[in-house]
């Protein structure tokens, strides 16, 4: 199961190029039954791998504006720290509703903001440049992936579309580089803290070898815009019922 699950997200990363951190917790949890603060830690360990293979791409085409990284880095990276550092200190057992809460809460808000962008287009890219507040920005959202690994990706992509004169494909580049030192950052941090399942990462990477390289290869002959609609409406579910479990 795990090596499938694997497969799937990567594959879904390499068609959509979103979901490695919003899908691979909810899963986790719902289908494999772990806990959340190692399925947080572990979805983030396997985010960095997955995206270790995607990013070099967009920094050989220069896609990536190192100065709108540097500016979400400055926030990102205390951020992260802050929400992996809160996730540790909480006692896991007696807070287990809230992990499901913000997680579910993070999962569904993401995936409604890229339904309506998938259905509605990303719309014209703003000429103003607004770049000085992406640190306040970035350390929110920083905070979120420590704490449950999903939100890089969407809140990411929303700020740098909104705030900066970046082109589509420069947000993708910048936010998919943001989002691996988030990633790399606060996989890090679990992986000391030991909040993570090390035989299901394991299993995790392999199958999502696999399934990185399945969706390199597919994304050339399938369109990615139905895709991305079907995964966020997927999202969108897995996100209610991690919402409906944290309060019942």
């Amino acid at each position: 199961m795990e090596y499938l699950v694997g497969f799937f997200i990567a594959a879904l990363v390499g068609l959509t190029g979103v979901g490695a951190g919003s899908l691979t917790a909810p899963v986790l949890i719902l289908l494999l039954g772990m806990p959340p603060a190692e399925s947080v830690g572990t979805a983030l360990i396997f985010g960095a791998v997955t995206k270790i293979s995607v990013v070099p791409v967009y920094v050989a085409r220069k896609q990536v504006n190192y100065r709108i990284l540097l500016l979400l880095c400055a926030g990102g990276l205390p951020g992260v720290l802050a929400g992996s550092l809160l996730l540790e200190r909480l006692d896991v057992r007696k807070q287990q509703s809230l992990l499901f809460l913000v997680l579910g809460a993070t999962v569904l808000i993401t995936a409604l903001y890229s339904l309506y962008r998938s259905t509605r287009g990303s719309g014209p890219v703003t000429k103003r440049d607004h770049s000085g507040v992406l640190p306040l920005l970035a350390a929110g959202i920083g905070a979120e992936v420590g704490f449950s690994s999903a939100g890089a990706g969407a809140l990411g992509s929303l700020a740098l579309l909104c705030l900066t004169p970046l082109t589509p494909v420069q947000v993708v580049g910048t936010d998919l580089s943001f989002g691996l030192v988030l990633s790399m950052i606060g996989g890090g941090l679990h992986l000391l803290s030991g909040h993570y399942g090390s035989a299901v990462l394991v299993k995790l990477i392999l199958g999502g070898l696999f399934g990185a390289f399945a969706g390199a290869n597919l994304a050339a002959i399938l369109p990615s815009k139905p895709l991305r609609i079907v995964l966020s409406v997927c999202l969108v579910t897995l996100g209610g019922e991690l919402c409906w479990r944290a309060l019942t």
